[in-house]
C-alpha cells in the first residue's frame, strides 16, 4: 500500500522584504503563485524506519538524510501522533532544485499529506499548515496552493482569487543559488537604508483577481532580485534575452536563480522558450501556468 501526492511549484509575483529581524528572519509580503511543475512523494510502509530516495532531473542535489523537508515532515506527523516515522519517501522530483520555486518546501508538503493519508492520523487542515509553518515559511503555500498573500515570515496566508491562468516561462540556471546567502547579500546591499515595512501592492491583487497579464506585468516586484544578480550577475543576461523575446515581465523567481517570464498565452510562452533555449543564457527552459491547485492526494 502506498499513497501518492503532487504538489506544485511557486513563482512570487510580489516578494516585499523588510528588514532583518532580531531572530535572524525578515518579516515579508509574499504574493505566491501555484505553477504547473510537481513534485510527486509517495509513501510506502517500512519496516527498517525512515528512508528517502529521489530521482528526476538534479536528483543528485536532493539531500537524502534527515535534513530533506519531506523526512522531517514525517518526524513531525510521527511525533505529534506518537508513532515511528516508519515509512519510505520517494520523490519523484520535476521541480528545479536551489531554483527559487520551492521544490524543498513542496516535498515537505506532499510528504506531509502522504503521510497523513497513508497512517490515517486525520489531521485537520489546521493542524497540518501549523506543521508546514514549523517545517519553514515555504511549506505552508506548498500545501494550499492557487494564489495567497504570504505575511509574516511568509507562513500567514491569506488566500487570493485568480480570475484566469497566468502563462509562465522559467529559465533554469546552471548553477543553484542558497536562500539565506540571498537574503545575507539583501542585508548587506541594504546596510544604513530605510527599509520599509513590507504590504502588499493593491495593484498586484487587482491584476491577479481579474486575470489580467498586461496589468500584472507593470506590478510584479522582487526585492530580492538585487541580491541575486549581485550573486549571480549572469541571470541579468537571461532576464534580457527574455525580454528581447516578448515576455511582458521578466524577474527572479524568489530567491532564484531561476527566472520567471510572464507571457500574454499559451503560445506565446512557447515561442518564448524557444528563443530563450537557443539564446546561450541558460541550461534549461520550462513552460506552466497558474494557479495551480495545491498538494493533491493522486491514489
Amino acid at each position: 500500500m502506498s499513497v501518492t501526492v503532487r504538489v506544485p511549484a511557486k513563482v512570487n509575483v510580489q516578494l516585499a522584504v523588510g528588514a532583518a529581524r532580531p531572530d535572524g528572519f525578515h518579516d515579508l509580503a509574499n504574493v505566491f503563485l501555484a505553477v504547473s511543475l510537481y513534485d510527486e512523494i509517495t509513501a510506502t510502509p517500512a519496516a527498517d524506519g525512515l528512508r528517502v530516495t529521489c530521482e528526476g532531473p538534479d536528483a543528485d542535489q536532493v539531500p537524502l538524510d534527515r535534513t530533506n523537508l519531506a523526512a522531517r515532515a514525517a518526524e513531525a506527523l510521527a511525533a505529534r501522533y506518537g508513532r515511528e516515522p516508519d515509512v519510505h519517501l520517494h520523490i519523484d522530483k520535476d521541480i528545479p532544485v536551489a531554483g527559487g520555486m520551492a521544490g524543498g518546501s513542496a516535498d515537505g508538503a506532499g510528504a506531509l499529506l502522504a503521510c497523513d493519508a497513508l497512517w490515517g492520523t486525520g489531521a485537520g487542515r489546521e493542524e497540518l499548515l501549523e506543521i508546514c509553518a514549523e517545517l519553514g515559511s515555504d511549506v505552508p503555500f506548498s500545501l494550499v496552493g492557487g494564489a495567497a498573500l504570504g505575511t509574516g515570515r511568509g507562513e500567514r496566508l491569506t488566500e487570493l482569487e485568480v480570475g484566469a491562468a497566468f502563462h509562465w516561462v522559467f529559465a533554469l540556471a546552471a548553477r543553484g543559488l542558497s536562500t539565506p546567502a540571498v537574503f545575507r547579500e539583501f542585508d548587506r546591499l541594504g546596510e544604513g537604508l530605510d527599509i520599509p515595512e513590507p504590504a502588499a501592492d493593491q495593484a498586484v491583487l487587482d491584476a491577479l483577481a481579474k486575470g489580467d497579464a498586461a496589468a500584472l506585468a507593470v506590478a510584479v516586484t522582487n526585492d530580492l532580485q538585487p541580491a541575486a544578480l549581485s550573486l549571480f550577475p549572469e541571470l541579468s543576461d537571461t532576464l534580457a534575452a527574455g525580454r528581447a523575446a516578448g515576455a511582458l515581465a521578466a524577474l527572479v523567481s524568489g530567491s532564484g536563480p531561476t527566472t520567471a517570464f510572464l507571457a500574454t498565452d499559451a503560445k506565446s510562452a512557447s515561442d518564448i522558450a524557444g528563443v530563450l533555449r537557443a539564446s546561450g543564457t541558460c541550461r534549461d527552459v520550462r513552460t506552466a501556468s497558474g494557479a495551480a491547485p495545491g498538494a493533491t492526494v493522486l491514489d
